[in-house]
């Protein structure tokens, strides 16, 4: 039986179209299959894969900033307070049981919170509080009043300056630094008017009032990391008393400062204006030294100066600031596409992916401060050669805050 070159030929392709297909469709279901074991979604919003990505690296919130015991901590209030308002955006439960399984590791039956002692009146350990007002409210938990009470306790009893203003810590005497505004002053707020009928808040307009004064540079508009009112620390201005460098997380610091606090003043109290005076101010100045690509370097005014660069945790912490005090009606329109740049630049230029869908930032400050042992002198030198660190908190917890501002 004969059989004709024309069927076997076409036989022959049907089984290499049948092949082929098969090929595809098993490559296809490869794809699919990674797809589904990525651990991060790469389509949801930027917010939520730097939340999630900071949960699957810490089972628990204490975790963060790898802590293997819980510790009361300002980095761990900046990254809770950023997942606060994921939540209140998303409703998605998980965000919630994160921050309060943080509360509730740390503060006891009674309202004790671990590892805090009051007696060293370190500013920053107010941070953490303002995760707790929320959590009062759903839950109506006794325990979380009561750690606020005790956090409103340091602050009425918290050194001060001659003319007012609170000590950064009890070890740092006479001196107010940039960081110490957003640690303390929006908790005193949004506690004075909780639980006060907002008496305090003459007084907390006064601490932002002091360092205006005291911190910021006329010519350029920006502040200095710290001022020392005795002028006896050697890094401290004979005349002025101030730090001798601009340092951008610091003002990233102070940014945020402005923009939460005044979430806490009424539309009638001075105080109001006068803060939204100075953010506007402090937004006019910063963006005059935003770098082409959006972002802020490490010591802000010196972008083409050897050594320096550009870093993670001031630029998300301006961002956000920027973005906030927009949507607020503080600031000029105009400056969300500052804040739009600098986002672009942080996800363009310091942002990794990896296979998994973990997102990572990068080019992070760990640290830094002034005084202390080993001294830290505020110089040019000592800003650049301090370490740099990936997913810091202190860039993880405003990234998800600058995201959510600008619906990223």
């Amino acid at each position: 039986m004969k059989i004709s070159m024309n069927v076997i030929t076409t036989a022959f392709m049907v089984m290499i179209l049948l092949s082929s297909c098969k090929e595809i469709k098993t490559k296809s279901n490869e794809t699919e299959t990674t797809a589904t074991n990525t651990l991060v979604d790469s389509t949801d919003k930027w917010s939520v894969r730097m939340a999630n990505s900071i949960m699957h690296r810490n089972e628990h919130a204490y975790e963060i900033d790898h802590r293997t015991v819980p510790k009361w901590d300002y980095v761990h209030g900046v990254v809770m307070l950023g997942f606060e308002k994921l939540y209140e955006k998303t409703n998605d439960q998980k965000y919630y049981d994160y921050i309060k399984d943080y509360a509730d590791t740390l503060i006891n039956e009674e309202g004790a919170i671990a590892t805090y002692k009051i007696e060293d009146y370190n500013i920053d350990m107010i941070n953490a509080g303002k995760i707790l007002f929320k959590l009062y409210d759903h839950t109506n938990d006794s325990r979380y009043r009561n750690a606020m009470d005790t956090l409103r306790l340091q602050l009425t009893d918290q050194p001060r300056t001659k003319s007012g203003g609170f000590w950064h810590k009890k070890r740092y005497p006479n001196q107010m630094w940039l960081d110490g505004l957003y640690m303390g002053a929006p908790f005193y707020a949004q506690y004075t008017v909780n639980f006060e009928q907002g008496k305090a808040l003459d007084d907390i307009a006064h601490q932002f009032e002091l360092i205006e004064k005291h911190a910021k540079d006329e010519k350029t508009g920006l502040l200095f990391h710290g001022w020392d009112e005795s002028k006896a620390m050697d890094w401290a201005d004979d005349k002025t008393g101030t730090s001798p460098n601009f340092w951008s997380r610091s003002l990233g610091w102070y940014a945020m400062a402005l923009v939460d606090v005044l979430d806490y003043f009424p539309q009638d109290h001075p105080g109001r204006a006068q803060i939204i005076g100075y953010l506007k101010e402090l937004a006019t100045a910063v963006v005059k030294v935003q770098d082409e690509t959006g972002l802020w370097y490490q010591v802000t005014d010196m972008g083409d100066r050897e050594g320096n660069f550009l870093e993670a945790s001031g630029s998300t912490m301006l961002v956000y600031a920027l973005a906030k005090g927009v949507n607020k009606g503080y600031l000029p329109e105009h400056f969300m596409k500052n804040a739009e740049l600098g986002f672009k630049g942080l996800t363009e230029e310091l942002i990794k992916v990896d296979k998994d869908g973990l997102i990572t930032i990068t080019q992070v400050c760990a640290v830094a401060g002034l005084g202390g042992n080993p001294y830290r002198d505020g110089s040019y030198e000592y800003y650049i050669n301090e370490r740099k660190k990936d997913n810091d908190p202190k860039a993880t917890g405003p990234f998800i805050m600058a995201a959510l501002e600008l619906d990223k």
